[in-house]
């Protein structure tokens, strides 16, 4: 799927077979030309950033009554889209992959976006380790922090 994001920048976005089966069905149903927006407003045009933004937040809302671990979250779209982002990082994604998904023009960009967590650094070291070292982390011997507390 093609779309137009920041910038006027046109972007692919990758779909699972599953949504595209979902949208080639709303598609169908919607009766829309091909340049017309995907989900229309009212009148018919694009929906606007305040607009995505609402519907958002009402379907969190609604998902909240019988979720409630999510009536404490912020949920934006520009949270999910961060989250789809980790999403991808976690299953391994290469970084550049996910920047040119995301638009970004360079992965430092990305870098800077994906505040990676101690899961994924515990991943990446564990990598790094020779076959020897033993897994885990690592926990100091009591008599390496008594010295380091009398530093």
């Amino acid at each position: 799927m093609t779309c137009h994001g920041k910038g006027r920048k046109e972007r692919a976005t990758p779909l699972t077979p599953a949504t595209a089966d979902i949208l080639r069905g709303w598609l169908a149903e919607r009766g829309g030309a091909g340049p017309d927006p995907l989900f229309p407003s009212r009148r018919g045009t694009r929906l606007s950033r305040d607009a995505v933004e609402h519907l958002v937040a009402r379907h969190a809302a609604t998902a909240a009554r019988t979720c409630p671990s999510i009536a404490a979250k912020h949920v934006t779209p520009h949270v999910m889209r961060h989250s789809a982002a980790m999403s991808l990082l976690h299953a391994g994604i290469d970084i550049t992959v996910i920047a040119l998904w995301l638009g970004h023009e360079s992965p430092a960009t990305t870098r800077a976006y994906l505040h990676a967590d101690m899961k994924l650094k515990e991943q990446a070291l564990a990598r790094l380790a020779p076959g020897s070292a033993p897994e885990g982390r690592y926990t100091p011997p009591d008599s390496l922090l008594a010295f380091l507390d009398a530093l």
